[in-house]
């Protein structure tokens, strides 16, 4: 679970604060950068997993393709910083598996992981055949059991927190850590607990970052700190993906583009709901499974009586239907975008194998505006319910989304909405805009020294973003051309400003479903 992210020098996010909860919505208009917060946790889950320059290159650009390395640092014209930094805080797992299979346990599941990375210039001869890419500081060390209250911002129940977070209490070594300068630069792997022997390695030359290389030997903790970055997943369900049927051999886990729906939902029915590894139930208690999904999507869709996955034997293909009151059943292919994208977020919610930080943006595509409260409503129940421990019944998951409508603004709790938007600095000289992150007042994140607090007038602006017409300045045009302008705009009238309806609109009251 990450609780709080920093991040400097990383397209527009410059010294960026982020505290999380269980469930975040950011909401800001195009382009200030709400994607480029999915960016970087999307760039560190990929860290510590594969090489520097591979990690890079799998960011988007504005344009969803990969990018170049040189556009993922914060620029300024034709200059760009020669840095980016990451501190990221997170709850790991308090046990899991390595490579290999084996069972592994933490020692401390309250981490911090700081990361700088720098440009390295094309002009030293020795080091570019590296790559572009160097590691300036790489460390990961422990938040003791006892800060962790202050540490939650978010105010979980002392029930949840203690069955999070784990710990030794005493003063041990970092389990990462850097020390020196220049290309005397290392990074020391220290072994979990006092004793053991530190391994060194020359951070000049590294192509991946120290996490992303360990093994359960080195450092059990670290690797748990590894599978949790490795569990940020950002949701891009597409709707093509959605419709596919699957063969009886394809994986069971819905990918990160929603493939394998049909596949995770039958082998999650036949599971009944269990981890891997228990007994398979009999074909009648699948019902049970199934019956919770068709009940979720009726939230979204009057007309559902049944959702199930036909099993063609002969074809060996599994396919998802969804049948209506009248039993006429319905393949995925003919189900709506938004229909599927809801159904694949209700088997995530089933499926006790789906941990980690999910991130999605823009959920409320495809969802009609009076259906944005099921979505929220399942979206918030994905994540993890902070006033209990975790446990079968209360599954370890964090879910951040993104939004630009005012429908969901309106919609989520007020204690899990950051308001992004640009605001001006300055440095050396040279003005910018950069991403800004800002709370409510009232809120838990508004208690925390230094938070920004969205102001009313922006708060309200988004909520209500139907203004008056502005008319248009005619008075440089010739009279002909101005009797055809006003015949045409007598033709031509905005909804909002029909009189019938304005008479009956009621200022916001901050409650949309009244």
């Amino acid at each position: 679970m990450l609780t709080r992210l920093k991040v400097s020098g990383f397209k527009n996010l410059v010294d960026v604060d982020v505290y999380f909860g269980p469930f975040t919505c950011v909401a800001g208009a195009n382009a200030v950068g709400k994607s480029n917060l999915f960016d970087a946790i999307h760039f560190l889950s990929a860290l510590a997993d594969r090489p520097l320059l591979d990690a890079a290159l799998s960011v988007r650009n504005e344009s969803g393709r990969s990018t170049d390395v040189t556009s993922l640092f914060h620029r300024v014209g034709d200059d760009f910083d020669r840095e980016m930094s990451f501190v990221a805080e997170m709850i790991v797992p308090q046990e899991g598996w390595d490579d290999m299979g084996q069972r592994v346990e933490a020692t401390n599941t309250f981490l911090q992981y700081s990361l700088t990375i720098a440009y390295r210039e094309e002009d030293d001869d020795d080091l570019s055949s590296l790559g572009p890419l160097e590691l300036k500081k790489e460390e990961l060390v422990r938040i003791f059991k006892k800060d962790s209250s202050k540490k939650l911002p978010f105010l979980p129940m002392k029930e949840w927190r203690d069955s999070v977070v784990r710990g030794k209490g005493r003063r041990t070594p970092p389990f990462i850590s850097t020390e020196g300068d220049g290309n005397n630069r290392v990074i020391n792997l220290h072994q979990d607990g006092t004793g053991g022997q530190t391994l060194k390695r020359s951070a000049v030359r590294l192509p991946r970052t120290v996490l992303s290389a360990l093994t359960a030997a080195e450092s059990p903790t670290a690797l748990l700190a590894r599978r949790e970055m490795q569990s940020w997943r950002l949701l891009q369900l597409e709707p093509s993906s959605l419709r596919e049927p699957d063969g009886f051999r394809d994986p069971t886990k819905l990918g990160t583009d929603g493939s394998h729906l049909a596949a995770t939902l039958y082998y999650l029915a036949r599971r009944g709901g269990r981890k891997t590894g228990s007994a398979f139930v009999a074909p009648g208690n699948e019902s049970r499974i199934y019956g919770q999904i068709a009940l979720r999507l009726s939230g979204l869709i009057d007309d559902v009586y049944e959702v199930w996955v036909d099993r063609d034997k002969e074809r060996e293909l599994l396919t998802l239907y969804v049948n209506d009151r009248m039993k006429t059943p319905h393949p995925a292919r003919a189900l709506s975008d938004g229909t599927l994208r809801f159904l694949a977020l209700a088997v995530l919610e089933l499926d006790p194998e789906t941990e980690g930080l999910l991130c999605l943006e823009e959920p409320e595509n495809g969802i009609h505006p009076q259906r944005i409260p099921a979505m929220l409503r399942l979206l918030e129940d994905i994540a993890v319910d902070s006033d209990l421990p975790i446990g079968t019944d209360n599954f370890f998951r964090q879910v951040i989304v993104n939004t630009h409508s005012p429908a969901v603004v309106a919609q989520v709790d007020q204690n899990n909405l950051l308001v992004a938007e640009l605001k001006e600095d300055n440095r050396s000289g040279k003005r910018f805009k950069k991403a800004c992150f800002s709370c409510l007042s009232g809120t838990w994140r508004a208690q925390i020294a230094g938070a920004s607090i969205v102001s009313k007038g922006k708060l309200l602006s988004f909520l209500n973003p139907i203004g008056p017409e502005e008319p248009e300045d005619k008075s440089d045009i010739s009279d002909a051309d101005r009797k055809a302008y006003r015949s045409a705009t007598l033709k031509k009238r905005r909804v909002a400003d029909r009189e019938d309806l304005r008479q009956l609109r009621i200022p916001f009251s901050g409650n949309v479903a009244e």
